[in-house]
């Protein structure tokens, strides 16, 4: 039922869309209002967590470190498990953002019959999830041709890299098939893996839903629906959402509305999600620090100002109580002849 819920809440978005959008005048609603509101969302979100996220206070040097330390001369030190300065945290941070580096060198632990624990590479986790992140940015750079006049030639370079296979017609970009793919492993994986299944919520899944509703939505409309849509009555709704003067044409098919109501969707609810690792990943003190507690001094933020508070003024405070319970003293109490 974790998975149910989630397919359910996404086949009601599309089929909400579908509906309504057939009302005159929704076209405004979806294609205006939802979309000011989801991005107004997505920006206020986006920037009330990491700012939230850059004022919480670090009590503690934790970064995480799988290797050796900075010691001594003649011991190697491994720079990208263990930084001790601002450009080796730099260059770690690189490589876990563009590359994902710890999902490469992870693991993934079997128990065989004995019982045994097995520690086993785990490079397929890696692979969909590089497949499926820079696909969409992939789709995300190609779709800015439709916000910007004229084009920008990185804009057209990326589109036609994704096209180089020349497959179809219309083009088949290839990143239309890599997400997909990405998004099948990255659900099926939750569903056959005991350990991911039983952690997963029905917010691990919605996501899922939700982007994979959005690909096949567009790809819907690229390769089946195209002859019922106008692509200029498209871009001409997209240039006037950027430049704050939209305007609806009646050439637009309903499956367009539909695919912008689900990126809306994932807009407004994206700031509120584990989508937010996108911004986190900068933020988290277990990458972002220097493994240099030895050489510098961390001051814990959350210490008050504590002032010296002396044995003998202890004593003083306290002096009735402790001759009361017996307690030795350095003073006895003044006599009270």
């Amino acid at each position: 039922m974790k998975y149910a819920f989630p397919l359910a809440a996404v086949i009601a978005l599309v089929l909400c869309a579908l509906i309504l959008v057939q009302i005159p005048g929704m076209q405004y609603l979806f294609g205006v209002v939802i979309p000011y509101l989801a991005m107004a969302l997505f920006l206020g979100g986006f920037c009330y967590r990491v700012i939230r996220w850059g004022k919480s206070p670090v009590p503690f040097k934790i970064p995480t470190t799988c290797g050796q330390g900075y010691s001594l001369p003649w011991i190697k030190h491994d720079k990208l498990e263990a930084p001790v300065n601002v450009a080796q945290v730099v260059a770690r941070m690189f490589l876990e953002i563009v590359l994902f580096r710890s999902l490469w060198r992870n693991t993934k632990a079997t128990v065989y019959a004995g019982p045994k624990l097995t520690y086993e590479s785990s490079k397929w986790l890696w692979l969909f999830g590089i497949l499926f992140h820079y696909s969409f940015l992939v789709i995300i750079i190609r779709h800015m041709r439709l916000f910007l006049d004229p084009v920008p030639w990185v804009v057209s370079f990326v589109e036609i890299g994704d096209s180089l296979l020349q497959i179809g017609a219309p083009t088949m970009y290839m990143t239309d098939v890599t997400i997909v793919l990405a998004l099948l492993f990255l659900f099926g994986r939750r569903l056959v893996n005991p350990q991911v299944r039983y952690i997963s919520l029905v917010n691990d899944y919605f996501p899922l839903f939700l982007i994979l509703g959005i690909v096949l939505t567009g790809i819907l409309m690229r390769f089946y629906i195209r002859a019922d849509m106008d692509i200029n009555a498209v871009k001409q709704l997209a240039v006037g959402l950027v430049t704050f003067s939209p305007t609806i044409v009646d050439k637009i098919s309903p499956l367009f509305y539909t695919h912008l109501f689900l990126v809306c969707t994932l807009l407004a609810y994206f700031p509120f999600s584990k989508l937010m690792h996108m911004g986190g990943i900068f933020l988290s003190p277990t990458r972002n620090l220097a493994n240099n507690s030895r050489m510098k001094r961390h001051i814990n933020p959350w210490n008050p100002e504590i002032k010296p508070h002396s044995y003998a003024a202890y004593e003083d405070e306290f002096r009735e109580d402790m001759v009361e319970q017996g307690i030795p003293v350095e003073k006895e109490l003044p006599s009270q002849g």
